[in-house]
């Protein structure tokens, strides 16, 4: 852009033991991400922390005196992880975002992707814990990315500075759905029995949410309170299957906390008052899942237990998912008048192995809090059941080839 530099030397920015905070998802600032890995090797050490990377910015390879932080382990910090470079803060996301509003975690340097339109300025496709981070940071940097969606209830504050500004050197990041097949598919055919109209839906990232969406095209009076949407979103609201109208609150809107998917979607919400993408505050705080009508939220799983226990985090003692917004969404449903809170998964992992067993290796979200657990082969209701029931009930929603051993297993 004019006046705006496209790069920046970041030797007179970086301090020894800086944390650094990025945009993260489709709102990494790549310009300047990029930048700075390109240069991290002459710089003193310092740490970065990141969400979700789409992108292929960030290398196990790279910059041996960067170290890397997150509450999870999603997209591409899958090869940060393996090697051995990045440090998982066990949090669920509400909380991670509080903390840095709170100032229990504060940033040194800012690094933001920020859209521009007669003036304003707009955090665009993600409204998280950037903004806090900025308001105690030493330095925000911002990327101007003319090919951001400008989006309402993002709105950068105009009390947090931005000490320097950046012109965007390509478009925003893109994630794109992934193919359907049929172990999704049928998946999303036992799931959208329990997504009655006028249901209000929060949803994450993959292969079977964006199934159950798309299963949904014949449903009426949908609602949306996610805190992230995609491409399948304008398809439902395309076709009328969402109007966000009975949702008890934000009549009207779609409700989101991040923007995650293409072009498509970015032209979508780009000013459209329809949408609206808020806070971690807002799109996670209980006070206000609570308020919502038939919050049905839809969340993925690595394991399950007999007793009905979610492990959405570990295998083998290696951290590969996060806890995320799954607890969160998991109560605020399980709060809401009429909500239901689904688990999806398939019901083996690739190389065979039962994702149905008798015991977690790590509790993501409690027993105690679980409502349904849908594989392929079925629907496990476990509301209200005894543990017996319930391991009954699972083993009957595991592979066939597994079933036998897992009742071998059971101890109720």
């Amino acid at each position: 852009m004019p006046g705006e530099p496209s790069t920046i030397d970041f030797s007179n920015v970086i301090r020894e033991g800086d944390l650094v905070v990025c945009g993260q998802a489709t709102a990494e600032p790549v310009t300047l991400t990029e930048a700075l890995m390109s240069q991290a090797g002459h710089l003193p050490a310092f740490r970065m922390m990141v969400g979700p990377i789409f992108s292929d910015t960030f290398s196990a390879g790279h910059a041996p005196n960067v170290s890397f932080q997150s509450y999870g382990v999603i997209g591409n910090a899958r090869g940060l992880a393996r090697g051995g470079r990045l440090d998982v803060i066990p949090s669920n996301y509400s909380a991670f975002c509080a903390d840095f509003a709170a100032c229990r975690r504060k940033a040194d340097v800012v690094l933001v992707q920020l859209a521009e339109l007669e003036g304003r300025l707009s955090a665009g496709l993600s409204n998280d814990y950037v903004i806090d981070a900025a308001r105690s940071a030493r330095l925000v940097i911002a990327e101007i990315n003319p090919d951001a969606p400008f989006t309402f209830g993002a709105e950068w504050p105009e009390d947090v500075p931005i000490h320097l500004r950046v012109g965007a050197r390509r478009p925003p990041v893109e994630l794109a759905s992934m193919p359907l097949d049929d172990v999704s598919r049928r998946i999303a055919a036992h799931a959208a029995n329990l997504i009655a109209d006028g249901s209000t839906l929060q949803f994450g990232v993959g292969r079977i949410p964006d199934a159950i969406l798309s299963s949904l095209s014949h449903a009426r009076n949908l609602g949306i309170h996610s805190g992230l949407i995609n491409d399948a979103v304008v398809d439902l609201i395309e076709r009328g299957a969402v109007t966000n109208a009975g949702k008890g609150i934000d009549p009207g809107i779609t409700v989101t906390n991040q923007v995650i998917g293409t072009q498509r979607l970015y032209r979508f919400v780009h000013q459209n008052r329809a949408v609206a993408v808020r806070p971690t505050s807002y799109t996670h705080g209980q006070d206000v899942l609570a308020r919502i009508n038939r919050l049905t939220a839809i969340n993925a799983a690595l394991q399950v237990g007999l007793d009905g226990s979610v492990n959405a985090e570990t295998l083998n003692g290696v951290t590969i998912g996060a806890i995320g917004g799954q607890l969160d969404f998991v109560r605020g449903a399980n709060a809401s008048t009429g909500g239901r809170a689904i688990i999806a998964l398939p019901a083996t992992a690739p190389d065979g192995a039962s994702r149905i067993v008798a015991q977690v290796e790590t509790v993501t979200t409690p027993r105690a809090d679980v409502d349904a657990i849908v594989t392929e082969f079925g629907v496990a209701e476990l509301r209200g059941c005894g543990l017996a029931e319930r391991a009954r009930r699972m083993i009957a929603i595991a592979a066939p080839e597994h079933r036998d051993a897992l009742s071998a297993r059971l101890r109720f």
